[in-house]
Formats: structure tokens, C-alpha cells, sequence
């Protein structure tokens, strides 16, 4: 990436760019590294044995548990899904293309919780699916399956958002070359097209991890917050905030923190090779 130097007109004052530089510095302390620095000095104020402690608690051991797991489905299940949709949106036309890609759109235009609220009822007790999935023994509420399934809702659109605008700019040149010198159809696709859009997969991948991770409004609805079942790391720090553990949330909340700050180092390395 090349880096683009600010520069002046002989004459100019560089008093407004200053201003804006020290505006945004000042802005980025008081809104993003305090409350990130709050965070820790509160996780650690009664010490290191008080901060393992609430960290070794079982019930957020199980929240950063099912954290991890639902992560670990949702993320490949994305990244599959998103290359599937890029590469029919971007090398085919069909009828109903345009209102597809409308649709992957829908999770960043309605709230997590409006869709937790809808696989509630579809798939609850009372919901449309209910009494059949009942009938068979089936449980999507109030367990891992409901989670799952509204966190792939609220990521699904990462990985499509960023390897479709790729693939649409590169063409189908080296792909079509490909299979005229005899290449198959996964021969193309992994020696050609992955090859090629390798660092924005990589790029929405982390960001559906992240999103993954941190996802409340919609888990909050499905999961039904079960001390010990269904509480992700979200859900468990709400629940030791509200249980008067101060201490013990914000060691939790360090946790997560230290998660998020790991995607952003990641991110960063991403877009500094892309």
C-alpha cells in the first residue's frame, strides 16, 4: 500500500490539519483507549489471585467455552457459504441475482434481536416448527443450535462483502485460461481463484470471527441465558454485572477484550498485505 503525505501550498496554514490530527487523537483517547484502559485497571484492581479466580469460575470457563465452539461453526459454515455466493453472483447472471444480493444484506439492516425474535418463533415451542420439532425430540431453542443459527444470521454477510467485490474486479480472464489449458473445475478453483482472493477471505473471515464472538442482542433471545449451559461470554458478563460480581465482569469482559484487541492486530496485518 503507498502512503500519501499531507502537503501545503506555500502560504498555507497548518494550523486546521493540526487541529484535525489532534482532534482525532484526543477523540480516539477519550472514546476508544479509556474505556479500554478502565477495563483492565478494574479487572485487576483486587489483584491477580482475585482476577484468576473470577477467571477460573466454571461458569465463565463454560461462556468462554461455548464462546470458542460457536465461533468455530459459524466461521467456516460463513466462509464456505460466502465463496459460494460470491462466485455466483459475480461469474453468473440469473434470474433473481440483484434481489440475492439484496438479501445478503438484510442482517445489517435489521436488529439482532428482531431475529432472534423471529427464529423464536419459528422454531420454539409455540413457533411454527415447534410442536414438530417436540414430536421428534429436537431442541433449537434454548440450546447450541439456536445459537448457532442466529450467530451465522448476524455474520453471514462478512465474507461475501468482502471476497465478492474482488472477484467481480478481477474478472473471469485467468479462470476461463484455466479451463482451456484442461483444468478442472477444482483445479480452478484452487489453484486459480482461491489463490486470488486468499487475503479477503482471510480479511472477512476475521471479521465474522469477531462478530461471532461478540454477538448479544440475538443469543440473548435464543439461548434463554441458562446459568452454565447457554450463557456465551457476552451473556456472562451481563449476568455477573447483574449478580453485583463488579470485579468478576470486568475480568471477563478483559478476556473478551483481549480477544477483540487479537482480531484487530490480525485485521490490521490483513489490510497492510492486501
Amino acid at each position: 500500500m503507498s502512503t500519501v503525505a499531507l502537503t501545503h501550498a506555500p502560504g498555507q496554514s497548518r494550523a486546521v490539519p493540526r487541529l484535525l490530527i489532534g482532534l482525532a487523537f484526543a477523540l480516539t483517547a477519550i472514546f476508544v483507549v479509556a474505556p479500554l484502559a478502565f477495563i483492565f485497571w478494574r479487572a485487576f484492581a483486587e489483584g491477580w489471585a482475585v482476577y484468576l479466580k473470577n477467571i477460573a469460575d466454571p461458569l465463565v470457563l463454560h461462556a468462554i467455552w461455548l464462546t470458542t465452539l460457536v465461533a468455530v461453526i459459524v466461521v467456516p459454515v460463513n466462509i464456505a457459504f460466502g465463496i459460494a455466493v460470491a462466485w455466483a453472483i459475480a461469474r453468473f447472471r440469473f434470474p433473481g441475482r440483484k434481489l440475492l444480493m439484496v438479501l445478503i444484506e438484510i442482517p445489517f439492516s435489521i436488529s439482532p434481536i428482531i431475529a432472534g425474535i423471529c427464529y423464536l418463533l419459528l422454531y420454539g415451542r409455540q413457533g411454527l416448527l415447534g410442536p414438530w420439532l417436540a414430536a421428534h425430540d429436537l431442541k433449537v431453542m434454548f440450546a447450541l443450535p439456536g445459537i448457532v443459527l442466529v450467530t451465522m444470521f448476524v455474520t453471514a454477510p462478512f465474507v461475501v462483502r468482502e471476497v465478492l467485490p474482488l472477484m467481480q474486479a478481477q474478472g473471469s480472464e485467468q479462470e476461463q485460461a484455466a479451463v482451456t489449458l484442461g483444468a478442472r473445475g477444482w483445479q480452478v478453483f484452487s489453484r486459480v481463484t482461491l489463490p486470488n482472493i486468499r487475503w479477503a477471505l482471510l480479511y472477512g473471515a476475521v471479521l465474522c470471527t469477531a462478530r461471532a464472538v461478540g454477538e448479544f442482542g440475538g443469543v440473548s433471545v435464543v439461548s434463554g441465558s441458562i446459568r452454565g449451559q447457554t450463557n456465551t461470554l457476552p451473556l456472562q458478563i451481563e449476568l455477573m454485572f447483574n449478580d453485583l460480581n463488579t470485579t468478576g465482569a470486568f475480568a471477563a469482559a478483559s478476556t473478551l477484550t483481549v480477544i477483540a484487541l487479537v482480531v484487530l492486530v490480525v485485521k490490521a496485518a490483513l489490510e497492510s498485505r492486501r
